[in-house]
């Protein structure tokens, strides 16, 4: 299951506050990456702080498990509104009555 991550940084977080767990933050992404969990990270530019993940876990509760473990998450500077993700399903809609072309 195809999971979207999106970091909500606690307000009174400051870079203070962060700076002794950064290392440990950085490491344990890494990890999760190395596991196959994070398969994409990225930095929200319009936002202080913001990281987006993209994970592939068996469901919602497996990659909440997985992101309680970072220390930001743990020190609760972070937490992440967790979006399962599926396929685009509006084709269906458009192309119903659409079918594949005969040949022949």
């Amino acid at each position: 299951m195809k999971i979207l991550a999106i970091a909500k940084v606690d307000p009174h977080t400051t870079t203070e506050k962060i700076q002794p767990h950064l290392a440990a933050e950085v490491e344990h992404a890494w990890r999760l990456y190395k596991e196959g969990a994070v398969r994409e990270m990225y930095t929200c530019q319009d936002r202080r702080l913001g990281v987006v993940f993209v994970l592939e876990c068996g469901s919602v509760d497996e990659a909440r498990k997985s992101l309680d473990e970072l220390p930001f998450v743990r020190e609760k500077f972070i937490d992440f509104e967790i979006i399962p993700l599926g396929p685009f399903s509006f084709f269906e809609m458009l192309f119903r009555d659409y079918g594949p072309p005969q040949r022949g």
